[in-house]
């Protein structure tokens, strides 16, 4: 007996470790049902969206600050780890325009601080998918979120302007970018200014014809589904399809003897080291040790995984809930965190979802997360073979890239929705669009505590009714809770107890469903002082939890209180459990206003 019970409680085991292994390793949950026609639409989609994201990171290096070749640097281990750690089918990690942003703004264009805060920045988010933190994200509202995306694609593209038009020694903080910019607008060169605006021109067009392309059907002739296909391949890797093109006009100037662009440049040829991540560093020889590294890095340590992990799961729950599969928002903090944490030894700066490409992915009819697999696969041989290449290519055609890519996130429309469903919610918005362009950490912080002050105001200040039926009957529509105690005091006191002659009150709690002792010890002293009136503050309508609490700290005595419940024939349990509530009267008072005691 004794070896079955030992057999099945090994058995139970087992099945808890398999169940535990499937939930921390997602692929397994997809990989038994794999088949050729999955295989065929990932590689298609990974491949599509490897076209996308190599001139992308190229650009997005620029933002950070950082050598073209570390956007790359980032682009890889996110599509690896994810394949095996993600939840959503769609979801592609690498740079963006965000999170290049906040590098730049937190680690002053140096790789070692950069790939530092990606160490950094994924211990905090694989902590947070431990100790399940992930509702936290819940508390920077949405608001807040749309402030600070439309002053960052006003501060990526403006900060692009630059090199658009070949523009040089241009400060990166916004207000002085702007001063200097139309300062120096004289210097522009005509070469970059030429190809930057052709540039955008072109992948303008190109996004419009995928947009406006018909859709294909069995009874199209096969050149016209020909036509159609190189429309799409064209239209979908018009990032790259840009660079290179760019890239062979640049190539020509440079072997007939001229070149009127500003290029890249040279980078760091192949693939990166894997070494530990940077805890300290030597500058003017002098070292850097990692405390001070941190201490440099300030609020950035804490914002750019919060945006992170904000950015990518809002990404995850919006394609889950469009293509109609579920995620586990836990088991993307720790595909994040462990993406970022084996980035670092990579030299990548911190990742994250990436809207933009992960809209290509679901487009392009990505069927697992093992599309990733073909994406990172076709970085790795940019990064092995083409790096010598990106010389040539012009920083004009990378900054229309970027433009191009950003413009969608300016969404001036968020103004009249806001204004249409809440008129207090421009506050946050607000504040966060306006000192963001100071301040990114001030920005998100000030837009934090204003949306933490108008969530809290009806909390501190609730709505209250007052009706007069012989004595009044006050009654609050909400909970009460401890910064509501002085309000509500004061409320009673001013209708009741100012008034010549004092009047008793009926304090009706049907809309309370919880109460703190703050507010029963402040009930307690506005009781005495109706006593001491000669008017009494009765209650009614008391939901059971509040009664529980009355009765918990003996707010009964010294009266005698009695509970009134609705008895309707046999069903009168049910309806006791329905209705929830009980009313708490003196046995003295038989108002015909009030509820008369049993």
């Amino acid at each position: 007996m004794s070896g079955r019970t030992r057999g099945s409680r090994l058995l139970h085991l087992c099945r808890c470790s398999s169940q535990t292994l499937r939930k921390r390793l997602p692929f397994l949950q997809w990989i038994p049902q794999y088949s050729q026609h999955y295989l065929k639409l990932d590689l298609i989609a990974g491949l599509t969206v490897g076209l996308t994201v190599v001139p992308q990171a190229l650009a997005y290096a620029d933002v950070a600050g950082l050598p073209v070749q570390y956007g790359l640097y980032s682009s890889f281990m996110g599509c690896f780890v994810y394949c095996l750690m993600g939840t959503s089918k769609d979801v592609t990690l690498g740079p963006t325009a965000i999170m290049s942003l906040l590098v730049s703004f937190y680690t002053f264009g140096d790789p070692a601080y950069a790939v530092l805060m990606t160490f950094l920045s994924g211990c905090i988010q694989l902590a947070m998918g431990l100790l399940c933190l992930g509702f936290l994200l819940d508390f920077i509202s949405y608001p807040v979120i749309k402030g600070f995306t439309l002053a960052a694609s006003l501060t990526i593209g403006f900060g692009q302007i630059k090199n658009l038009l070949g523009l040089h020694n241009i400060p990166q903080q916004f207000i002085l970018q702007v001063y200097h910019t139309f300062q120096r607008i004289g210097e522009t060169r005509a070469g970059d200014a030429t190809l930057g605006f052709l540039s955008i021109a072109a992948l303008v067009v190109l996004k419009w014809m995928k947009t406006d392309i018909p859709r294909v059907h069995q009874r199209m002739r096969l050149w016209l589904r020909l036509c159609h296909l190189t429309v799409w391949v064209t239209a979908t890797a018009r990032n790259a399809l840009l660079v290179v093109a760019a890239g062979l006009v640049a190539y020509s100037f440079q072997v007939m003897g001229s070149q009127p662009f500003t290029l890249t440049g040279k980078t760091a040829e192949g693939l990166p080291p894997f070494q530990l991540p940077p805890f300290s560093k030597t500058w003017l020889n002098e070292t850097v040790p990692f405390q001070r590294m941190v201490q440099d890095m300030g609020a950035g340590v804490v914002i750019i995984p919060f945006m992170g992990l904000l950015e990518s799961i809002a990404i995850a729950k919006a394609f889950a809930s469009q293509n109609n599969y579920r995620i586990d928002p836990n088991q993307e903090l720790l595909a994040i965190g462990i993406t970022n944490i084996l980035g670092s030894f990579v030299s990548s700066y911190p990742v994250t979802g990436s809207f933009g490409r992960t809209a290509v992915n679901a487009q392009t009819g990505v069927c697992t997360p093992a599309g990733g697999l073909f994406t990172g696969a076709l970085v790795l041989l940019s990064l092995a073979y083409l790096t010598p290449l990106f010389f040539y290519i012009p920083k004009a055609a990378l900054a229309a890239v970027i433009i191009c890519a950003v413009a969608p996130m300016f969404d001036t429309k968020v103004f009249r929705t806001l204004w249409k469903v809440k008129k207090l919610d421009l506050l946050p918005f607000l504040t966060t669009f306006l000192l963001c362009f100071w301040e990114v950490q001030y920005g998100i912080l000030a837009g934090v505590i204003v949306s933490g002050i108008v969530l809290l105001y009806p909390v501190a200040r609730p709505q209250i009714k007052v009706y007069d039926h012989g004595d009044l009957v006050v009654q609050p529509l909400s909970g009460l809770s401890f910064p509501a105690t002085e309000y509500i005091r004061e409320r009673v006191y001013e209708v009741a107890l100012a008034v010549s002659p004092p009047r008793s009150v009926v304090l009706d709690c049907s809309h309370v469903s919880s109460i703190d002792y703050t507010v029963v010890a402040g009930l307690g002293d506005l009781r005495q002082e109706f006593e001491r009136q000669g008017v009494s503050l009765t209650f009614c309508g008391l939901q059971d939890p509040v009664l529980q609490v009355l009765l918990a700290v003996k707010f009964t005595e010294p009266f005698q209180f009695h509970i009134r419940e609705e008895v309707q024939g046999k069903n009168d349990q049910q309806e006791r459990d329905r209705a929830g509530q009980s009313s708490l009267l003196p046995a003295t008072n038989n108002s015909p206003e009030t509820p008369p005691p049993l």
